[in-house]
């Protein structure tokens, strides 16, 4: 057995096949049929080019920023490896990064030997900003679906510059918030690196693309594309980028998300009937909840049962929060078998509601990961 685990992902994929999959962050309506067909259709006989010159240039131009700034990548998980090790490269030490939060921020920042400060919100992560460091970001963050403010990004503005920080900004969620708008100020947004993610809006996760934007002044950009392997991106990845800023795939992309949010509303209300805890706050397609009182302190059971009736959720142990789970907007017919399970896990008496666990946070950084 390695004495490196691979990181951990909520739970075991072993089992029957997930038929209601609320574990994922993916766009539960799946693919646009135009992007998913690019994606079919794209060119594995050849070698992509290995510059990406016309990938890089049709999203810089969607983007409104040069191409040289777009660093293509073979997934967001590669990205933050690449990026971190391009800061240590370059003197930088110390890494913040959320808590709760992907687990992968800290895997990379420990896999390099590098100091790892948590923070559990904006205004905690500008006190903690005394030296410089490369500052992980978010919005809407995973777990929690939450997004800074203006008055939150105003205080993360100023402790970058009075330590001369760099701050990188995971926008893997973006496309698919579902309340309010990106807060994040221009200016603030050109003096950062920006991640981004489109096979999570696009329902394709098992596609590996994304790309970084850079910041204005060219920080690190020159290391962070020396970094990256020979043609870092595949045919499919490749393809599902160019997907992502066609006119027709945005427009339904836009159009799909009155349902989802529609879709939100009832599944929150219909979770909270079965005696889940939910936490409120977020604006993401997802959101952490407590588990029904008798599996709060032992979640493993039902946990397991529901696996094995095909339906998973999201363990949120690796975050920090056990007796949590991270569940995602899905399709009625997804929650009414959830439904039907959790009645069967409660035999004939209703279910009692968890005792509240708002602001319960564990705040120790895991190493484990998930996205």
């Amino acid at each position: 057995m390695s004495r490196f685990p691979l990181p951990l992902h909520g739970g075991t994929d072993a089992g029957p096949p997930v038929r209601h999959d609320f574990s994922t962050n993916a766009h539960p309506l799946g693919p646009p049929p135009a992007a998913l067909d690019a994606v079919l259709r794209a060119d594995r006989l050849r070698y992509p080019d290995p510059a990406y010159a016309a990938l890089r240039a049709r999203l810089g131009d969607w983007h409104g920023v040069d191409a040289d700034r777009v660093l293509p990548a073979s997934g967001g998980s590669e990205a933050i490896r690449r990026l971190t090790l391009a800061a240590m490269l370059s003197g930088v030490t110390r890494v913040c990064v959320p808590q709760p939060g992907f687990g992968d921020y800290a895997a990379a920042a420990h896999a390099l030997g590098l100091q790892v400060c948590g923070y559990e919100d904006a205004f905690q992560l500008a006190d903690t900003l005394t030296l410089p460091s490369l500052v992980w970001v978010c919005d809407p963050n995973n777990p929690t679906g939450a997004s800074f403010g203006a008055a939150e990004w105003t205080a993360v503005a100023l402790a970058l510059g009075h330590s001369g920080s760099q701050l990188v900004v995971d926008q893997a969620y973006g496309a698919l918030r579902l309340g309010g708008g990106c807060a994040l100020p221009q200016a603030i947004a050109d003096g950062a690196w920006r991640l981004v993610c489109p096979n999570k809006a696009l329902g394709m996760t098992g596609v590996r693309g994304a790309y970084l934007l850079g910041p204005r002044d060219g920080l690190w950009v020159d290391r962070v594309a020396e970094l990256a392997p020979s043609w870092v991106l595949s045919a499919e990845g490749q393809a599902l980028l160019e997907a992502w800023t066609t006119p027709a795939i945005r427009d339904e992309l836009e159009a799909s998300l009155p349902l989802l949010r529609e879709w939100r509303a009832a599944q929150w209300d219909r979770m909270a009937a079965l005696g889940f805890d939910q936490i409120d706050g977020g604006v993401a397609n997802f959101w952490l909840a407590a588990l029904p009182a008798p599996w709060l302190a032992t979640p493993e059971p039902l946990l397991e049962g529901l696996r094995a009736l095909g339906i998973k959720l999201r363990d949120a142990s690796s975050f920090g929060l056990p007796g949590l789970v991270r569940v995602s907007v899905q399709a009625p017919e997804a929650v009414d078998a959830l439904t039907a399970a959790m009645q069967t896990f409660g035999g004939h008496r209703a279910l009692p509601a968890a005792p509240s666990v708002h602001g319960a946070f564990d705040t120790t950084v895991p190493v484990e990961t998930t996205q």
